[in-house]
């Protein structure tokens, strides 16, 4: 296996990994009554800031998405694993995105002293944000691992 190769199966393991630790979170605040939090703080922003755009769910539309977007995004691992190229911004994105969810359930859980709907399985969200976030880092544009590889070769 190549340097190429190896890189991009474990940019593709990470997103499996962040795919599945969002699935236990999603899980962790079914399970825990999320939208019982979630919904009054939503209300209770749009009544101070009219303008913004947060939704308020019921329990199976809620759901319902969330299961779409988490088979929607196992659904991309094949191009993680591949090492196509415009997965590297949409790894960032994702990252991003699951870290700041997981950091939002403990900051919160911290701040208002008791355990937050999905605070349980947000360590784990957050590991696997970081490993996402370093294996896009370490996918190399085809030009350097070209250059890499012929380097070894001549070795």
């Amino acid at each position: 296996m190549n340097i190429t190769e190896l890189a991009a199966r474990r940019w593709g393991i990470a997103w499996m990994a962040l795919c599945v630790s969002l699935a236990i979170h999603v899980t962790d605040e079914a399970l825990t009554n999320f939208l019982s939090v979630y919904n009054p703080s939503v209300l209770a922003i749009r009544s101070r800031i009219p303008f913004l755009p947060f939704p308020t769910f019921t329990f199976g539309i809620w759901l319902g998405g969330l299961i779409f977007a988490v088979l929607a995004l196992l659904a991309l691992s094949t191009f993680a694993f591949r090492g196509v190229r415009w997965m590297v911004p949409v790894s960032y994105v994702f990252g991003i995105l699951m870290f700041m969810n997981g950091m939002g359930h403990v900051l919160s859980s911290l701040y208002l002293r008791r355990w937050m709907p999905g605070v349980y399985s947000s360590p784990l969200l957050l590991a696997a944000s970081v490993y996402l976030l370093a294996g896009a880092r370490q996918r190399k544009p085809p030009h350097q691992v070209k250059a890499i590889n012929s380097n070894s070769k001549l070795s």
